[in-house]
Parts: C-alpha cells; structure tokens; sequence
C-alpha cells in the first residue's frame, strides 16, 4: 500500500508496498436536486474491507480522457497501493469509466466515483465529506475546458464558462482539500497543464489565458507550501489523443461568420495545421498518465513535468528573447507558413508584419 507522509529533512516520501486484500466500493449517486442518478454498474464482486494506510487519491475530470485513463491505472497498479476517488460533473457519464474498469481487470475496492462540479463550491464540499478515509493525499485537479476560435467571435458566455471551469474550478477545489493537507502537513497536488499555458497559442487565446494563469496559480503555491509537507506539481501536456477538441466551449461554426474574411483564412489553415499535429504527434492518454504516476512516486517532486520535450524549444524561445518576438515570429511560421504561395500573396497585401527584437543599447 502507498502513503505520502512527511520526510524529517521537509521533503515528501511515498512508500509503495504490495497489498493482497481485495474488495470493491460501490453505490449510487444522487443529484443535488434529490433524483436518481443512474446507478453505476458493478464492475467486480462485492465489497470488502480494506486498509486504511493506502494512498487516497481524488481525481477531477474523469468522464474522459486523461482523468479516466488517470483513474484506472492508479486504481488497477499493481501494488495495490491507491484507492482512487474518480470524480464526474454529471455521474450519467460515469458508464465508460466502469466499463473500461471491468475489461482492465481493475480489483475490487479500489475505485469509487464521486459527483463533483468544480464550478459549485457547494458539490466540491459534498464531495470531499463522501471520502470515506477522511482525508485525501493526493489531489489531481484535471477537469478542463477549451475554446477555439477568433477572440472576436466567443460569446461572453462561452468565455466565462472557460475561465470558470479552469481557473476558478481549481481554485475552488484547492480551497476545498488544501486546509486539511496543511494540517496534516502531508499531501501532493497534481494539476493537469498545458503546453497552452507556457506558450500562447494563436485561436487559443482565451485557453492560453486560463491555462497561464494557472501556472501563476501554481507556481505561487509551490513556493508557499513546502514547509507543511505539501507539493505542488504541473503535469505540463501537449497534444493528447482525447475527446478534449470535440468537447470545447462553442466550437465555431457558424459564429465564424462574424470574423473577417482574412481572419477566416488563417483559422483554416490553422485547423489543418491543428490536425496534421494530432495526425503526427498526438500522445496516447496512456504515455501521459506515466508521466503523472512520476510525479506523485518522486520522493522530492519537482514543480514541472513534461509529458513531451517536442514543444520546449519555443518555450525555450521566449525565455531566450525577453522581447517575445523571436517567439512570435517562430511560432506564427510554424503554424501558417505551411502554404507558402498564400503567405507570399498576404505580404503582397503588406503583411504579416512582426516585430523584431529591440536593438542593445549601445556601451556607454
């Protein structure tokens, strides 16, 4: 079984021992407004009790992709060290996860789903009091929510659900379960990041806005937390074979209309350069969910972690050239540059036109 508990030296350990008791948690959840959800279907046999002393994680975010696939290879490790709180938005859509729980095999016991909504305080705080061990020590803030398209086209709506789902989301769920991890003095906190929040992503930018701010979130928070046995981590992820493109907030279709023709062009040719990445250097949910396991086993963790290098260089580029311009231009030729004879006609035009690094001020 794993715990993480407090090093002498301020650090953190995570002990991993074999465990053989089996047993399986089940039940069904309600909706805030009282009704039947539907009933999860039981993926093993009935339950039984279990030790206390493994690691308890709780996981936003797993009706899909990373969080689901998060969920299942911590609940079926073969150490049997974790029991896993799988959370939902809405429980109706927790049937993939079991269905995938039961074809991996995954014991008894060792997953449970909870209804979580990070947008209500209230539902986060239901959760945490439906964790049976009373305590949670390690926290995954997964859930997320992106938006493609011209700025000039979001609805304040759809702008405002993003900003609520990935800043403020987190925010509430940190509140929620951080008192009690200070008071332990004993707890890891792993949030999903994003290539998006160390780079600005053209038709992203309320995306990249959340996602950088959630870096800030963090990284403040990493700094501050060390003494109580607490540690922060971003699980910072490029592209990832998931249903995350199809479910953003208001995918453009014919909202696109209220954009100019020219900035309908470039988000075409950005849409192909979008799937030619997926197409080529995508990664499976599975490859990521190694790389958060890292995280939560190192015994010193570090802040960031990086579920591929391909995208570091033009991180790298903005620390490189303070200015942002070697970074702007690398990156808009990366993206639109792949059709050259349009790009020739856009400079006839008298674009693009990109700034160029201001020059050394000359020795005095």
């Amino acid at each position: 079984m794993g715990r993480v508990g407090p090093r002498p030296e301020g650090g953190l350990s995570l002990e991993i021992r074999l465990e053989t008791q089996q047993g399986v948690g089940t039940g069904q959840g309600r909706s805030r407004a009282g009704g039947n959800l539907a009933q999860r279907p039981e993926p093993c046999t009935p339950h039984t009790p279990l030790p206390m002393d493994r690691t308890v994680v709780l996981i936003t975010g797993c009706s899909s992709g990373i969080g689901l696939h998060l969920a299942l290879r911590l609940a079926s490790d073969p150490s049997r060290s974790f029991k896993v709180y799988a959370t939902l938005r809405d429980l109706r859509a927790q049937g993939p996860l079991w269905e995938a729980a039961r074809a991996r095999g995954c014991p008894p016991g060792f997953l449970e789903t909870l209804q979580l909504d990070v947008r209500d305080a209230d539902s986060v705080a239901a959760a945490r009091a439906r964790v049976t061990e009373g305590r949670v020590d390690v926290l995954v803030c997964n859930a997320g929510r992106g938006l493609l398209g011209p700025l000039e086209v979001h609805t304040a709506g759809a702008v405002g659900s993003v900003l609520d789902v990935n800043v403020a989301g987190t925010v509430r769920t940190l509140q929620a379960f951080l008192p009690d991890m200070k008071r332990r003095r004993s707890g890891r906190i792993l949030v999903t990041g994003s290539m998006g929040g160390l780079m600005g992503l053209p038709f992203n930018a309320v995306y990249c806005a959340s996602k950088f701010a959630i870096e800030g979130l963090c990284e403040s928070l990493a700094v501050l937390l060390p003494p109580f046995g607490v540690h922060v981590s971003l699980i910072e992820c490029g592209p990832v074979r998931t249903a995350f493109l199809e479910k953003q907030e208001g995918v453009p279709g014919g909202a696109l209309d209220g954009a100019d023709a020219e900035t309908r062009v470039l988000f075409s040719r950005y849409q192909r350069h979008l799937e030619r990445i997926f197409r080529e250097a995508a990664q499976d949910p599975e490859e990521v969910t190694e790389v958060f396991l890292a995280a939560l086993r190192a015994p010193r963790p570090a802040l960031r972690y990086f579920s591929t290098e391909s995208f570091l260089p033009l991180a790298h580029l903005r620390l490189a050239d303070p200015s942002g311009c070697s970074y702007v231009a690398a990156m808009h030729r990366a993206v639109f540059a792949d059709e050259p004879a349009e790009e020739e006609t856009a400079s006839d035009r008298g674009g693009p036109v990109l700034c160029a690094p201001p020059a050394a001020a000359a020795p005095q």
